[in-house]
């Protein structure tokens, strides 16, 4: 009988010491997680947070300033894999669902977190494009090249700023949806008149933070005394100009090594506007090079691509002097053709730019 009742109490304190120590790593591990509003508020403080969740899946993502932590969740003390930023992983405990609410471990927070302020300062350290200004040539009361042909007793009127002013409205189109966290600006957006000096002011009057650069891209339409002349090209600054691109004013007391760091930031832009030229040329090879000569890449002293401190280029689509050119420019589709592809010589160019982080180094 007392084997019996030792039996019985010592199953029952093993039960207890079971239940006792359920209730302890409940608590534990409640009180070692935070809610989804603490796990955003922790979060926050590297950038504005958000929270997607796959009920599908089970699994979640975290977002802070553009940068992701992806998972699966787990039950209350499961370790998983967590991807943060698409280029690493860790492991780390898993939240997890409790009543129906995700609980995040606070030691997942802590690293997600750490992770991501070292992504922010990462990107702080590297150059990005922060704003894209589009010139369409001419407008207003300057209609740049202009040109009249009788078509089968209709008459057509080739002209420039009209041209341009349609690609480059269907150009900013597509890079405002493709680029959001960009400034993309037109230096005109309808039939006005706008100086030239006016232009590249815009250009370079545009707040830029600290990593940024910005970049001009001129649209035009070509004219020629040679009726025969036709086909597209893409124009740069020539190596060869000096110009001044320094805030002299950054560098009071040091103005010896103004010379050097202008020449330096010279051959920068330089060599990135090549690269730009290259890019936009190489796409409208592709779009309508079957259509169209090309006419190569090319360097003059153009004002607005001198005067804008930044990669430049001039773009000419065609030639309205040239009958055969003027019916293609005179079609929607043609130039819906010639907006894709600057659109993706300039999407080409970016992406180039940040995975390099930037080429322009100053002090």
């Amino acid at each position: 009988m007392r084997i019996e009742k030792r039996k019985r109490a010592a199953a029952f304190f093993t039960f207890f010491i079971f239940l006792f120590s359920f209730f302890f790593l409940t608590f534990s591990l409640s009180a070692q997680t935070l809610s989804l509003e603490e796990a955003l508020e922790t979060l926050g403080e590297a950038g504005t947070a958000e929270f997607r969740w796959d009920p599908f899946f089970s699994a979640g993502t975290l977002v802070t300033a553009g940068h992701e932590a992806s998972f699966a969740s787990g039950r209350a003390g499961d370790t998983g894999l967590v991807l943060l930023g698409h280029r690493e992983v860790l492991t780390l405990p898993l939240p997890f669902l409790e009543n129906g609410s995700i609980r995040f471990p606070e030691t997942f927070i802590r690293e997600v977190k750490k992770t991501f302020n070292r992504y922010i300062e990462d990107d702080l350290s590297r150059y990005r494009i922060g704003a894209i200004i589009i010139d369409p040539g001419h407008g207003g009361r300057d209609p740049g090249a202009s040109w009249e042909y009788n078509i089968n007793g209709r008459i057509l009127r080739s002209v420039e700023k009209y041209i341009v002013l349609q690609v480059s409205l269907q150009l900013h189109a597509l890079l405002t949806a493709s680029f959001p966290d960009k400034k993309i600006l037109l230096t005109r957006s309808d039939d006005s008149t706008v100086s030239r000096e006016a232009r590249v002011n815009m250009a370079n009057s545009v707040p830029l933070a600290r990593n940024e650069v910005a970049m001009f891209v001129s649209v035009h339409a070509n004219s020629s005394f040679n009726r025969n002349a036709r086909g597209f090209e893409v124009w740069y600054l020539n190596p060869n100009v000096r110009r001044d691109l320094i805030d002299r004013s950054r560098f009071e007391g040091n103005s010896e090594i103004i010379p050097i760091i202008n020449s330096m930031l010279e051959q920068e832009i330089a060599t990135e506007s090549i690269i730009l030229a290259n890019s936009i040329l190489k796409r409208l090879t592709e779009n309508v090079g079957h259509l169209s000569p090309n006419r190569g890449l090319k360097a003059a002293d153009w004002f607005v691509v001198r005067n804008a401190r930044m990669p430049s280029v001039l773009v000419e689509l065609g030639f309205t002097s040239n009958k055969t050119d003027a019916l293609l420019m005179s079609c929607d589709t043609y130039l819906k053709k010639l907006s894709d592809a600057l659109y993706k010589g300039i999407s080409d160019f970016i992406n180039f730019f940040e995975r390099a982080g930037g080429f322009i180094i100053l002090p």
